[in-house]
């Protein structure tokens, strides 16, 4: 290994190395606090056995053990006051730190929420919120912070026996080297391997498990129950194989340490016995000071050679974070669009990235206020993309697309108040049916969600639950039909009120009466705003007043669902495979 990999992450890096200049001050009084700290832990150990030593021969004054007295209060007192104020600080300058890195991330992955399905998997981005920011985190409180306080104590030592003795100075200098920075060292190059290739193997277990446990029920179903059990144990065992690793180095590195301290305190009880010779109560009494004042400088020395390796695992999620897109400053414009809110989709192609393939091909569409329009065409035609892009979350490569004169890419997360979606599965959350009806508009009053609940359809089977709107929801709301779950999320459209509504495939995987009864609700109850209808089929296609078809991304056929039924042989032809005539 060349350099440490913590370096070369951090030469590049955009998301940690910002939070040490915005919060250098706090920083910065973390560390004086945590070295004040472990002054006043070897001060007082250092005024103990001076005292003890003074005390057990006869003082000149009394002075000579007043004055020790109380430093020693003071300093007892000190050490744990200056351990709450550093632990206080450098814990709230971490927490601001964390809760910062956590914005920032989830507003990386939000602005392409789109295609976080195409470029991680959901494993991933439990690595990345659980491993990398967790370590971000620790990487202050377990390394920079100790690191910095243990160089100065190493520092204050060096010179402090350096005024004393310039030759025993000299001596600690690169003695107490060896510990500082040569057992850390040896620690990155041994165990710093190991300890990023633990952190990759949490990451596989995060991605495996959570794959795994989402597709739980096809393992169960396919009587391979057994075989997913034995392979989440493989990747298991060889995690725990490589801290086994670790920890038999850290226990070896750990005993050679207290070995090499050990070694350290008797130099130093030689040399004061050397040093500070005299008679019994003289500057004998300086030789229990010196050694005792060692001891708890250990704890400032002892963590350091864990926090060197651990900077391996730092680099690497510090490299994954900065792998992640930019975020950029949102530059929209508050345009609020004006009614009527026509839709106007103008030459629009799109294609995804790193694909040549277009899957929308200088497209043209108006819809008017007020319009039903059903949007037709086989997997991959393009309706999908097509509704994506209606709703602002993508941005097509060429043409616009407006909404009562606004391009609805310029609206961000205003969107939502101009258009409202249904989608093939709506989520219900674990709260109660109140909470997840507000979703649509939290100031709604609780008549004017009755009001909604009539208008769906559900009124009568909310009043027959066993709390009515206060009713504890399962989560994802299982406890309801997938006909009722639909209804649910059109009363939040409803409650939103909302000028345009997108249905994408509201209806698929429901029974033909579920689904008959459904659209009738979805018509009736929208009356009056603007409808886009994406559907597969032309079940209840008379509903709407114009039906049009996608291929390949360009538009086919259009026309009122009468209009095609008498001109198109296509369309007859789809409607009679509908209607089971073919």
């Amino acid at each position: 290994m060349s350099k440490i990999p913590l370096f070369s992450a951090l030469s590049r890096d955009n998301w940690v190395k910002p939070f040490f200049r915005q919060y250098r001050k706090s920083l910065v009084l973390a560390i004086i606090l945590g070295f004040l700290t472990l002054f006043c832990a070897a001060a007082l150990m250092f005024t103990s056995g001076f005292l003890i030593s003074r005390s057990a021969s006869i003082p000149e004054n009394i002075l000579l053990v007043y004055i020790p007295i109380v430093l020693t209060r003071a300093f007892g007192v000190g050490r744990p006051v200056f351990r709450y104020l550093e632990r206080l600080t450098s814990h709230n300058w971490v927490l601001k730190m964390t809760s910062k890195l956590r914005l920032k991330l989830y507003q990386t992955l939000e602005r392409d929420a789109v295609f976080i399905k195409r470029d991680y998997r959901l494993g991933d981005v439990v690595g990345l919120l659980a491993e990398d920011i967790n370590h971000l985190q620790d990487l202050y409180l377990r390394t920079i912070f100790p690191t910095v306080i243990a160089w100065l104590l190493y520092l204050f030592v060096v010179i402090g026996l350096g005024y004393f003795s310039l030759w025993f100075g000299l001596f600690m200098l690169f003695y107490l080297g060896i510990l500082v920075f040569v057992f850390p060292l040896f620690s990155v190059l041994v165990n710093g391997a190991r300890q990023q290739k633990q952190k990759v193997l949490r990451n596989q277990l995060y991605t495996s498990l959570t794959d795994n446990v989402l597709g739980i029920s096809d393992w169960i179903f396919s009587q391979r129950g057994q075989e997913y059990v034995e392979l989440h144990e493989a990747s298991q065992d060889e995690l725990l194989a490589v801290e086994a690793k670790m920890k038999r180095f850290n226990n070896a590195r750990g005993f050679l340490f207290q070995v090499f301290y050990a070694v350290l305190i008797l130099v130093t009880l030689l040399w004061a016995g050397t040093t500070f010779k005299g008679t019994h109560g003289g500057e004998a009494n300086w030789i229990a000071a010196f050694v005792l004042s060692l001891l708890p400088l250990m704890d400032a020395f002892v963590g350091l050679s864990n926090a060197a390796q651990e900077t391996t695992a730092y680099a690497e999620s510090i490299e994954r974070l900065n792998d992640l897109p930019p975020v950029t400053q949102d530059e929209r414009h508050q345009e609020h669009p004006q009614a009527p809110y026509d839709l106007l989709v103008d030459k629009v192609s799109f294609s995804y990235p790193n694909t040549e393939k277009k899957v929308l091909k200088d497209l043209t569409l108006t819809v008017k206020q007020g319009e039903k329009l059903a949007i037709l065409g086989r997997s991959g035609s393009g309706k999908s993309t097509l509704a994506t892009l209606i709703r602002g979350d993508l941005k097509p490569d060429q043409g616009r697309i407006l909404l009562g004169g606004v391009n609805v890419s310029s609206l961000g997360d205003r969107i939502s108040d101009y258009i409202g979606v249904i989608q093939q599965a709506p989520y219900l959350f674990n709260t109660t049916l109140l909470n997840n009806l507000r979703l649509g508009n939290e100031e709604a009053s609780e008549a004017e969600v009755w009001e909604v609940l009539a208008h769906v359809g559900l009124k009568e089977m909310v009043e027959q639950l066993p709390q009515g709107l206060e009713t504890m929801v399962d989560e994802a709301g299982l406890r309801f039909s997938g006909g009722e779950r639909h209804r649910l999320a059109l009363a939040r459209i409803l409650l939103k009120d909302t000028p345009v509504v997108l249905l994408d495939e509201p209806t698929v995987g429901l029974d033909p009466i579920t689904e008959k009864h459904l659209l009738a609700t979805f018509m009736e109850a929208l009356e009056g705003k603007t409808l886009i209808w994406i559907t597969h089929h032309l079940k209840g296609i008379h509903h709407v007043d114009r039906v049009i078809f996608l291929e390949h991304g360009e538009l086919e056929m259009s026309g009122s669902p009468e209009e095609l039924a008498r001109t198109s042989p296509r369309y007859q032809k789809l409607k009679a495979i509908d209607d089971g005539e073919l």
